[in-house]
């Protein structure tokens, strides 16, 4: 690694990104030397500033003082921090390679990770700004803002896209990432293990081990999902051209829903389906009220059920949310297979996080207030969750055991029915 190098490039793409781009363009290289020589030390930026944020310099907390997370799990949100990052900038390569017809550019994998990662540039360097006192995360943001100003330079001249069409390519992959990020950031909270294979620059899987399970994800499959965005990609594409609003939005949802669901999508249970699952007393505790509804937001489909026990005095009090995530079940399955374990304590109550079979469960206890959640997610489909109040942990066990799980797991792989 060229020091002065790998300096004056992330300089450049930052001040003078116009006349970089397409020095940036021109360049000899290959996936495994990107990493090599650039992404692998700019990527680790942000990870090791938040590390020193959490557990180093700590949190300031109102009325709380300086809040410091332990060096252990620091040192292993750092560490998992950098593998997302290593990761998500390679995913979404992949996808710029692949839309690259869609909006008249041309395929070249290379190229697609030189636009993602030096227009990460200024998210990587601006995530190293949150150590800086309350304005740390706002300097962030601006990082990431401005990276997709970056972007939308860089895709017109690394894939050879015309101009005209660099502003909805930019926001189909800005949209892209903003799914990654999302849910890999949320995976780097529960992930007890991750690890990634490279050979000859081919990205071959990723593996991910948790909860006594090792989940793999092939480059196949990565491939398939790419080619199932571009399908969406070209609709939009079409629609843009064609001037169709409803029909750009539809896209739009379209769009959303094959990033999301990926070939895991399936139609959420109808009202009619869910809500036998809503029983009309928990225990000792009576239904008060109960809503069950279906609904599309920007593509993904999702059912929720929610209902409301209590006693005759309203001193005890169970509130359950049931929701079917069909419509993005791919992410709510990984998500299950990433669960950490968890057991911890402290003088309000207490926290576990743990495996009953394959449902993960996760139990939490707030002493002071006597209110406590129990949550659980069945058939790596459906998260049930019991929030109590006046209510012990017992009690809201005993509710969850008098929930039908087992008829919720049978459905696992139904579709909802229409109409």
């Amino acid at each position: 690694m060229d020091r002065d190098r790998l300096i004056g490039r992330a300089r450049n793409i930052v001040l003078t990104p116009k006349t970089e781009w397409p020095a940036v363009v021109a360049e000899a290289d290959s996936v495994a030397g990107l990493y090599r020589n650039y992404i692998l030390w700019l990527a680790a930026l942000p990870a090791i500033a938040g590390f020193l944020k959490t557990s180093v310099f700590g949190i300031g907390v109102p009325m709380l003082g300086t809040i410091r997370v332990g060096f252990g799990a620091g040192l292993a949100s750092m560490v998992l921090q950098y593998g997302v990052h290593l990761g998500v900038v390679y995913l979404l390569a992949m996808l710029v390679n692949a839309l690259a017809p869609t909006f008249g550019g041309q395929k070249d994998m290379t190229q697609a990770l030189k636009a993602t990662a030096y227009a990460s540039t200024a998210s990587w360097l601006g995530g190293t700004l949150v150590v800086v006192p309350w304005i740390g995360s706002l300097l962030a943001l601006a990082g990431g803002i401005y990276a997709i100003y970056l972007l939308y330079l860089g895709l017109p001249l690394t894939m050879q896209a015309p101009q005209e069409r660099a502003l909805p390519y930019t926001a189909v992959t800005v949209v892209a990432a903003l799914v990654l990020s999302l849910v890999f950031s949320a995976i780097v909270g529960s992930v007890t293990g991750m690890s990634r294979m490279m050979a000859g620059g081919h990205h071959d899987s990723v593996e991910i081990k948790a909860g006594g399970k090792t989940v793999s994800i092939d480059s196949d499959k990565i491939e398939a999902w790419s080619k199932k965005v571009e399908e969406a990609g070209k609709r939009m594409e079409a629609a843009h051209e064609a001037g169709d609003q409803e029909a750009q939005q539809e896209a739009l949802g379209q769009m959303m829903g094959a990033l999301l669901g990926g070939d895991e999508a399936i139609e959420p249970l109808s009202p009619e389906q869910l809500k036998p699952f809503v029983p009309e007393a928990l225990g000792e505790l009576s239904r008060r009220s109960y809503s069950v509804k279906r609904s599309t937001i920007v593509g993904v489909q999702v059912a929720e059920a929610e209902a409301r026990y209590a006693d005759d005095d309203a001193q005890q009090s169970i509130a359950l949310e049931i929701t079917d995530t069909g419509g993005a079940r791919a992410f709510a399955a990984l998500a299950g297979w990433v669960v950490q374990e968890v057991d911890s304590q402290t003088e309000r109550g207490y926290e576990r996080v743990y495996h009953d079979g394959d449902r993960s469960i996760r139990e939490v206890w707030d002493e002071p207030t006597q209110t406590g959640t129990y949550s659980v997610m069945v058939g790596e489909r459906f998260a049930v969750k019991l929030e109590g109040s006046g209510v012990d942990m017992d009690v809201l066990r005993k509710a969850a055991k008098a929930l039908d799980l087992k008829g919720l797991e049978a459905l696992k792989d139904a579709p909802g029915k229409t109409g």
